[in-house]
Formats: C-alpha cells, structure tokens, sequence
C-alpha cells in the first residue's frame, strides 16, 4: 500500500503545481472581460407612443371592467402587474407555472398565436380551465388583438414542492 499512497500523493503535488501555473499564466497576460445583460424587469410596461396606443380590458374577480391603453410588445401578465391586478405570474413570465392563467374573450382568441407546448403543458395545471384560457406571459399585445378583453379567473393554483412533502 506504501507505493499506492506515494503515488496519489505525487500526482496531488503534481496538480497543484500546474494549478499554480495555470492561474500564474492566466494573471500576468489575460484581462478578463465582464459582460451583463440587460435586466428584465417584472412588470414593467412600455408608454405607447402617441397615435399608436392598444387597448386590453381585463374583467376582474368581481366583476369590474379596467380598460388601460398600453404599447405594442407588453405582455398581458406585465400589464396586469404593472396596474396591481390580482395576477400572480410566479414564475417572473417564463411559461414555468400558471399563476398568469386568463380566460381570453373568444372573439380574440383566433388572433393570438397558437400556444407552444411549454404553454399547454402549464394551462393543464391552471385552475378553471376552459377553452379559450391561456397564460399572460404568452400573449403580447399586437394591433390585431387592440381591444382584447380578458377576465381574470376565480382562483389560480400555485404548486410549490412543499405541496408534496
């Protein structure tokens, strides 16, 4: 066993001497770049420009109609958040849950991109599922949906590992 434990402790030695260089060599010569992304901010929407502003009404809880004027690209979640509806959007808009679920007026449902199968696999787990429901955070507003109307469901089921232990 003698040899066996020199050996290893040889090649430790060894490693830690070309680790030594490794990072000597990248030091003295290399200037590391920092690059960034731009931030995504939850909820922000866009002024629209004068002349091209969109309308959506979401129909809430209660009932209540709230028609706002906003910008061509703003996602209905962002929207909602932005005004303080009651839309959750727990996964921050990435098609990861269905807290953003919407029930969308048939009359518009036609002129929205079908959803991928990320959206569908989610709207599966959405509360008060119909025919025309879809997730906020897919739906961007564009000049064939001004005037969409949206109603907000009932309740939204937000599924946390905690729900399973």
């Amino acid at each position: 066993m003698a040899p066996i434990r020199s050996s290893i402790w040889h090649s430790s030695r060894l490693n830690q001497s070309m680790i030594q260089r490794i990072s000597l060599a990248n030091n003295s010569s290399h200037i590391r770049n920092f690059n960034t992304s731009k931030v995504q901010q939850h909820g922000h929407i866009h002024k629209p420009k004068a002349g091209e502003e969109l309308h959506i009404t979401f129909i809430t809880k209660e009932g209540e109609q709230l028609t706002y004027e906003v910008a061509e690209g703003d996602t209905v979640l962002d929207i909602a958040q932005a005004n303080n509806l009651d839309m959750e959007g727990a996964c921050g808009g990435s098609c990861a849950c269905s807290t953003c679920h919407v029930i969308v007026d048939p009359e518009f449902y036609d002129e929205i991109p079908e959803p991928d199968d990320d959206e569908n696999d989610m709207l599966d787990l959405a509360f008060g599922l119909t025919e025309t429901s879809r997730l906020g955070c897919q739906i961007k507003m564009t000049k064939e949906i001004d005037g969409i109307r949206v109603a907000l469901p009932a309740m939204t089921r937000n599924l946390q590992s905690s729900d399973f232990s």
